[in-house]
């Protein structure tokens, strides 16, 4: 029999707080006890069956002020079954990977399952940090400053699959970038005007990108079998929060929700997000014209001076002009993200497809148009490895203090202030959860990992759209990546609030970006060695001869990366061959299910046939 929530008793008189919300201030009462209810009531009535308590009773709230946070936790039983809930795969004794069920659960390793999610409509709802894990896992993780693997089976243990897949990209893409940045090293130092001689140089960073992103998918599905995500099923997707509509009925699921016209969401993409982009990519170009008046003041300053200071002056106009760009990025973002939910995609994997798309196409134009301007337009390649060198440097300044060293500044100095206020207190009340509530709630949210890979894949284009121009990127983006590890878990463990924790199985949407922008990359560098005066010496009298030997070269080397992924499989044999077990036992169970049930139906009908005979 299978067992359910409504057949088990899942209450506990205290527990381990999993998950706080906070209530708007003007929440009447009436609306507090409906929550309750829906809360720990049991799942036969509605209820999600789980724990919840306010953080403060009514005599700590009249000394230390009426807020309207509340506790939400879950009892051993109700954790399992949740587990088996939304189709949790582990280990089993064997070391086979199936899924989890309450009724075998002794069947798996370590079936103890560390916490449930739990979500809802409020003013906010996060799961608290685990003091006690969070310092083991920092100690492991960061705090020494070693060169050392991350502790991803640690992270994914205490962050979720979608972060350790994260984390565990950049390290392996910081590792392989390594090799470029040794061979590009001793480019820059010897050989640097002979672009000749960048030709193998140029080829080894195209197959080069090739090569770690098919060997990332293997290593990507490694991680994901033994975390049980590889094979989990995918369940139907449910509404997204924002989704908003007239109220009906879902002909799929046969469920009352809202519905909304896909033609209605066309007209508001094509009639007004698209005019906006186009908008805003005008805006962008423009602004690179400005940029370009500033080089030639600058230029001309120089030029009629002569002094050795206005050689500085030479990299203001980079400088300031990356600046405007990360601005502006971070400006378009939070208006494709008004605009996407403005859309009102229904369910939450479109809603992100749409966002990437917006996102993707502007930071690119932004980031890369002045670059490919100066090398196809002005072609000056002198200017070009200036530029290239000062956005790259830049960008990744402007990251590193704007995203993790200013917030933890700001969240330290909070957290001593609350500290004092918490220690003044003279109230009987657990000032250790107490402090951890308050301090948590007032922490940044953290968005996921959209913004980590765009950077990742802005630094990849700087590393190999330009490569046979400016060899020492992959170095610059190196050193950067050591110190985004870390930044990136400081940001993580003290800056943001815990997130909930998403299953995953790949890194998404971003391997076929990173996919497609090396694909650009071949065609950009095959133009700059053909447009080389080394190269253009060859062909002194025809320059549809060199047109034709260059585009030839790019579709071979573009021919070579198609055979390269083809030939380099996604999966190792070995997960392959547990993924084709596993498959032949489902196959098997389910063959033994069909002849049960047709037994029990023949044993049935011989039943009935002997009753009528009699």
């Amino acid at each position: 029999m299978r067992v359910t929530l409504s057949t088990l008793d899942t209450s506990e008189s205290s527990f381990t707080p999993l998950v706080v919300i906070e209530l708007a201030p003007d929440v009447k009462e009436e609306t507090k006890e409906w929550l309750k209810n829906k809360i720990i009531a049991k799942k036969k009535d509605g209820g999600a069956q789980l724990l919840f308590r306010p953080l403060l009773n009514k005599y700590e709230k009249e000394t230390l002020g009426n807020q309207n946070l509340y506790l939400v936790g879950a009892s051993t039983i109700r954790l399992l079954l949740g587990a088996e809930a939304v189709g949790l795969v582990k280990e089993c004794a064997d070391a086979a990977m199936r899924a989890f069920t309450y009724g075998t659960r002794h069947n798996f390793k370590g079936f103890h399952v560390r916490r449930l999610l739990t979500s809802g409509i409020v003013t906010q709802v996060f799961p608290l940090h685990d003091p006690e894990a969070l310092k083991k896992l920092e100690d492991e993780w960061y705090t020494r400053f070693a060169l050392k693997y991350q502790p991803i089976d640690s992270i994914r243990g205490y962050f979720g699959e979608t972060i350790a897949l994260y984390f565990g990209f950049l390290e392996y893409f910081t590792f392989a970038l390594v090799p470029m940045a040794v061979i590009g090293l001793p480019y820059y130092l010897f050989v640097w005007e002979d672009y000749d001689k960048y030709v193998i140089f140029a080829s080894f960073n195209l197959i080069w990108s090739t090569v770690i992103l098919e060997v990332w998918k293997r290593g990507c599905a490694s991680m994901a079998y033994r975390w049980g995500t590889l094979v989990m099923k995918r369940q139907f997707e449910e509404p997204r929060p924002g989704f908003h509509g007239v109220l009906g009925v879902n002909a799929v699921t046969g469920r009352e929700e809202p519905l909304y016209s896909s033609y209605r969401r066309q007209l508001r993409i094509y009639l007004v997000s698209l005019p906006f982009v186009c908008l805003c990519l005008c805006l962008s170009l423009h602004v690179m014209m400005v940029y370009f008046d500033m080089e030639a003041w600058a230029l001309g300053v120089h030029e009629r001076s002569g002094a050795e200071w206005t050689g500085l002056l030479l990299y203001v106009p980079s400088i300031v002009y990356a600046v405007v760009i990360e601005v502006m990025n971070r400006l378009y973002r939070y208006a494709a993200e008004f605009l996407t939910s403005w859309e009102n995609h229904r369910l939450e994997s479109a809603y992100q497809n749409h966002l990437v798309l917006k996102v993707l196409v502007f930071n690119f134009l932004n980031c890369f148009a002045s670059l490919f301007y100066i090398a196809f337009v002005l072609r000056d390649m002198k200017l070009l490895r200036q530029s290239l060198a000062t956005l790259l440097i830049t960008s990744q300044v402007l990251n590193q203090v704007v995203e993790s060293l200013l917030p933890y500044w700001l969240q330290r100095k909070h957290c001593a202030q609350l500290k004092r206020k918490v220690r003044a207190l003279k109230a009987d009340v657990d000032t250790a959860l107490y402090e951890q509530v308050l301090l948590e709630k007032e922490m940044g949210t953290y968005l996921g990992t959209f913004d980590d890979y765009l950077e990742l894949f802005l630094q990849f284009g700087y590393v190999s759209l330009f490569s046979c121009v400016y060899p020492l990127a992959a170095a610059f983006a190196v050193l950067n990546n050591f110190t985004e590890v870390n930044s990136d878990a400081l940001k993580m463990c003290r800056v943001f609030k815990r997130p909930f924790a998403e299953p995953s199985a790949s890194i998404g949407v971003w391997q076929l970006a990173f996919e497609t922008m090396s694909v650009i990359s071949v065609v950009t560098n095959c133009a700059l060695i053909g447009m080389s005066p080394q190269v253009n010496a060859l062909f002194p009298e025809s320059k549809t001869d060199l047109v034709l030997i260059v585009v030839a070269v790019e579709h071979a080397l573009l021919a070579l990366k198609f055979i390269l992924a083809f030939a380099i499989p996604d999966k190792p044999r070995h997960i392959q061959m547990k993924l084709a077990r596993l498959e032949f036992e489902s196959l098997e169970a389910l063959k033994q299910q069909q002849m049960k049930l047709v037994a029990e139906s023949l044993k049935e009908e011989s039943q009935e046939d002997g009753k009528e005979a009699t």
